[in-house]
């Protein structure tokens, strides 16, 4: 039986045009990343004895591609958190308590689901500060907003209420995959603000400059 012989970049090509077809899921932009630095990548390799100075050029190169999307990923990410009207709003209609968010948040923690377990944890810090007397009810309150304000409420906690908002914030509007670690160190934060109080702070105090991030309301 004979065989067809048919060489690499024929094959590459072929297949390239196979996973084009329309039966095939499109991709999301990280995959269409990932595959334009894989066809850089192989082009490079694949004619590597033609480049001036051989794989010491290609070396060179791949350095350059890989910082130009690094730069490129964080230039988008910049891009998308310009305008807090492309921020997608993450509560419904119905207003729950601290404990039901938090009851919630444990829910989705206990089947290993971090994202939802993040952004119900601390909208359930958010509204325990409410409850608390340490906030004022504010719709459309964003974790940067929360962080800044209870940050100036309760001092010796602002440096763990901005880690807990850029958490939630690079989880839901970043894309950053969500870990465990991430939620617990945010229900520890919870846990330590149950019983604490301030004087409610005015509603000025809560008109600073928006950030570009996910409202938690």
């Amino acid at each position: 039986m004979s065989t067809i012989d048919i060489g690499r970049d024929a094959a590459h090509d072929a297949a390239q045009a196979e996973l084009g077809k329309s039966i095939y899921p499109k991709p999301s932009a990280l995959e269409l990343i990932s595959d334009w630095l894989e066809e850089v990548l192989y082009r490079l390799t694949a004619g590597a004895s033609n480049f001036p100075g051989g794989w010491l050029t290609v070396s060179v190169l791949v350095i350059l591609v890989a910082v130009a999307i690094v730069v490129a990923v964080r230039i988008a990410r910049r891009a998308m958190r310009s305008s807090r009207n492309d921020a997608p709003a993450l509560f419904d209609d119905h207003t729950l308590s601290a404990a039901e968010h938090r009851a919630t948040a444990e829910r989705y923690a206990a089947s290993g689901d971090w994202g939802p377990a993040i952004r119900h944890r601390l909208r359930a810090v958010a509204r325990q500060l409410e409850e608390n007397g340490v906030l004022d009810p504010i719709p459309g309150r964003t974790a940067t907003e929360l962080a800044r304000t209870a940050g100036r409420a309760l001092p010796s906690l602002a440096g763990e209420l901005r880690t807990a908002a850029d958490i939630f914030n690079d989880v839901t509007y970043g894309e950053q995959p969500a870990t465990e670690p991430q939620y617990r160190m945010i229900a520890e934060l919870d846990g330590r603000l149950g019983k604490q109080t301030a004087a409610p702070l005015d509603g000025a105090g809560d008109a600073i400059a928006s950030q570009p991030w996910a409202e938690l309301r």
